[in-house]
């Protein structure tokens, strides 16, 4: 049974906030974050696609002293959304949201089953936690890091991870029934783990962690 699929426009103000915490939940959709580009005093802006029994996503943000805090979370749940568990699948709705590059955010992500790619080219990120049931993820990092955590999944998706050539990092990559690929400048220390060579001696360096059920597990340099 076909469902009225509904959207909804997301802007929220800057209010001089200098740091966010930014948590999502798509639920049963696809999910792309990036940064905004079009000027002026906004924190995030974007369009959250929903169905009518599940009812507008909810929103709160909350902002003091530089710090702003916005969760985004899809409305209340409705039938399920059937796809097989096994396949990396897309989602019943579209989630995209742009948020602004100069502020140094903490991002937090979400979908039951859908499909996730973070752009976090350009931007100015501290942390990244993100997770999928059943569909692809991908990430890319920013060129300029400094010190960054990165923690994505998926249940049986893909999982891609796009780096920049000049990054040092450490990276545990592990898949349970597809394979690992990692650029070859990282070294292999153990099984499932990789560095660069230089990792130990860098004051800036990034540490990701990346793992999928059923599906490959990829990090290669741009």
């Amino acid at each position: 049974m076909a469902r009225n699929v509904l959207t909804h426009n997301l802007s929220e103000p800057l209010s001089g906030a200098t740091t966010a915490k930014v948590d999502i939940n798509v639920g049963d959709g696809n999910l792309t974050i990036d940064r905004f580009t079009g000027g002026g005093q906004v924190l995030a802006s974007g369009t959250l696609q929903y169905t009518e029994n599940q009812g507008v996503p909810t929103q709160t943000l909350d902002s003091s002293n530089g710090q702003a805090n916005l969760t985004l979370k899809v409305g209340r749940a409705g039938q399920p959304w059937f796809r097989l568990p096994w396949a990396a699948c897309n989602g019943a709705t579209e989630w995209q949201i742009h948020l602004n590059p100069t502020v140094s955010s903490d991002i937090t992500a979400h979908a039951d089953g859908g499909s996730v790619k973070l752009d976090l080219a350009g931007m100015t990120v501290t942390s990244v936690s993100a997770d999928t049931g059943g569909g692809n993820m991908e990430v890319v990092l920013p060129d300029n890091a400094g010190n960054l955590s990165v923690t994505v999944k998926s249940g049986a998706g893909n999982v891609v991870v796009h780096i920049p050539s000049a990054m040092v990092a450490r990276i545990q990559a592990a898949t349970g029934l597809g394979k690992v690929v990692v650029d070859p400048q990282f070294n292999r220390t153990e099984k499932n783990t990789y560095q660069s060579p230089d990792y130990d001696g860098a004051a800036n360096k990034v540490e990701i962690t990346a793992s999928s059920g059923a599906g490959n597990v990829i990090v290669s340099t741009k």
